[in-house]
C-alpha cells in the first residue's frame, strides 16, 4: 500500500499580496478549477477584516458559490479572531478553520493585533466555536524556523508551544517558515524534534522558499516524517505581514514532481491539475 501525503493548495496565500482586487467571478472560476482537481484541502479564503486584507473581503460569496459536490477537496478558511471564527463555521461547506500563531511576540502583534497571552485565549474561544460546528482548527504556528525580530527563539521553545497548543486541544500544527528563513537542516531538525516528541499531533509544513531552494526543503521535511504540506501552484504569494520582501510559496508542482517520484499516494487528478495550472499564469500576473 502506497504511502499517503496531505497537499493543502492554498489560493488564498498567493492572493492576500496581490493589491488590485480581482473581481469576484474572476476568482470563482479560477477557485473551482483548484477545488476540481481534488487536492486534499483548499485555502481558499479568509474571514478578517477587508481593511487589512481587501482582496479577501468577498470571502463569504466565494465559499456560497463554489461548488464542491464532485471534488474530493475540503475547504479550509483563515480567521484572526472569534467573530470571524463563527462567521467561518457558519458555513457546512468549510471543513477546517484555520488560526495563525506565532511564537514571536512581535510578529503575533503585527499579524493579529494581539499579544501572544491575548491570542492563547482568542484561539481557544475558536476551538470551543469550531468544536460546536463540528469543525477541525489548524493552527499555523509561525516563526518556528527562527525568530528575525530580536525575540526569544530556540527548539525547546518551540516545543513548549507545541506542547501547550495541544493541551488545550488542538491537534493540527503547521510549522510555519513565514518569511523564507528556513533552510534543509534547520527544517529537518524541526520536524525531526516535534515528530518525535508530540504524537498526538499531525504536523504539517508551511514553507516559504526561493524557487532554487524548495526542492531542497521538500525533501528535508518528507525525509524527517512530514505528511502534509501546504503548496501554491507555481509559488505565488507571501505575507504582506512580513515586511519584508515577499518570498513565496513551495511550488506545487515541485511537490508533486517529488512526491511522485517518491511513489507517493496523493489525490490530484492530473488532467484537471494540468488545467489549472494553464490558468494560474493568466489568473495571477494579469493582477499582480
Amino acid at each position: 500500500m502506497k504511502e499517503k501525503v496531505k497537499i493543502i493548495e492554498c489560493p488564498r496565500d498567493a492572493m492576500q499580496s496581490i493589491m488590485t482586487f480581482i473581481p469576484t467571478k474572476t476568482k470563482l472560476k479560477y477557485l473551482q478549477s483548484v477545488v476540481d482537481v481534488g487536492f486534499d484541502i483548499v485555502d481558499i479564503g479568509s474571514f478578517v477584516s477587508s481593511k487589512v486584507i481587501p482582496q479577501l473581503s468577498d470571502t463569504k460569496e466565494i465559499i456560497e458559490s463554489i461548488n464542491i459536490s464532485n471534488s474530493n477537496s475540503k475547504l479550509l478558511t483563515i480567521v484572526a479572531n472569534k467573530k470571524g471564527a463563527e462567521n467561518a463555521s457558519s458555513y457546512e461547506k468549510i471543513s477546517f478553520i484555520g488560526y495563525p500563531f506565532s511564537i514571536s511576540e512581535t510578529f503575533q502583534i503585527r499579524n493579529t493585533n494581539k499579544t501572544i497571552n491575548d491570542s492563547l485565549d482568542e484561539l481557544d474561544n475558536i476551538l470551543t466555536i469550531s468544536d460546536k460546528a463540528n469543525k477541525e482548527t489548524v493552527v499555523y504556528l509561525s516563526m518556528c524556523f527562527g525568530n528575525p525580530h530580536g525575540d526569544p527563539w530556540s527548539l525547546d521553545l518551540v516545543n513548549e508551544w507545541v506542547y501547550k497548543l495541544s493541551k488545550i486541544g488542538v491537534k493540527t500544527i503547521s510549522l510555519s517558515d513565514t518569511i523564507g528563513s528556513s533552510n534543509p537542516k534547520s527544517i529537518g531538525t524541526i520536524f525531526n524534534s516535534v515528530l518525535k516528541n508530540h504524537n498526538n499531533i499531525e504536523f504539517g509544513a508551511h514553507l516559504h522558499s526561493e524557487p532554487e531552494t524548495s526542492y531542497d526543503k521538500i525533501k528535508s521535511a518528507f525525509e524527517a516524517g512530514c505528511r502534509r504540506f501546504d503548496a501554491v501552484i507555481k509559488g505565488y504569494g507571501g505575507c504582506p505581514m512580513a515586511s519584508n520582501e515577499l518570498v513565496g510559496n513551495i511550488a506545487t508542482e515541485k511537490l508533486v514532481s517529488y512526491l511522485e517520484k517518491k511513489k507517493v499516494s496523493i489525490n490530484i487528478n492530473s488532467s484537471k491539475f494540468e488545467k489549472c495550472y494553464q490558468l494560474s499564469s493568466d489568473f495571477y500576473k494579469k493582477y499582480s
